[in-house]
């Protein structure tokens, strides 16, 4: 049965982290799925359109056939992406990649022991946000089947980047239509 990696994102902006990770996932599975999604625990800098446009950009970069941006899959309920992701897969099985610093916050997402049996959680290291044995526990409990990866993610914040945007820890791609469109306080004139 094939694995399809599924990596739904704020996007907001998409850092050097987010192309590690998504290069480092196409390392480990024959297919990824990416989309930008309205989280409903964040407040966003950029409307969800205008993410989804930041994200194609990086996944152009990447520029990689078994990646492949499928905002169909963005819901901002996991339970409604999973199902989708079901249906548009029906064969595959599913791995749902979150970074460590989401992971213990899981139990608290809408309908998480649903999704959680019905596909794997891949729980990808982020630097600087350890995973704890409680929140492995916790998950475990929820029903979750877990696949710790070994990748190397950069401490690289999508949050931090907003509030001072710092061109080294973003794509070229997506630092030059932040400048377009003149999103987080940056023009091109502070190039």
């Amino acid at each position: 049965m094939q694995q399809i990696a599924l990596l739904g994102t704020s996007a907001d902006p998409p850092t050097c982290g987010h192309q590690a990770l998504l290069e480092g996932l196409l390392g480990l599975y024959p297919h990824v799925a990416t989309w930008a999604s309205d989280n409903p625990q964040k407040q966003h800098g950029a409307p969800l359109a205008l993410r989804a446009q930041l994200l194609q950009a990086l996944v152009e970069e990447i520029n990689d056939p078994r990646l492949q941006q499928d905002q169909t899959l963005s819901h901002p309920f996991t339970i409604r992406t999973i199902e989708q992701a079901s249906n548009r897969w029906p064969e595959a099985e599913l791995v749902f990649v979150v970074g460590s610093d989401l992971a213990a916050l899981i139990p608290t997402w809408k309908s998480s022991a649903q999704w959680l049996k019905r596909c794997r959680l891949a729980i990808a290291p982020r630097q600087g946000w350890p995973l704890s044995e409680q929140a492995l526990e916790d998950l475990k409990q929820l029903g979750a089947r877990i696949d710790l990866l070994e990748l190397q993610v950069p401490a690289s914040a999508s949050s931090a980047l907003r509030r001072s945007p710092q061109q080294q820890q973003i794509p070229a791609p997506v630092w030059m239509l932040l400048l377009q469109h003149n999103l987080y306080g940056l023009s091109p004139s502070l190039r």
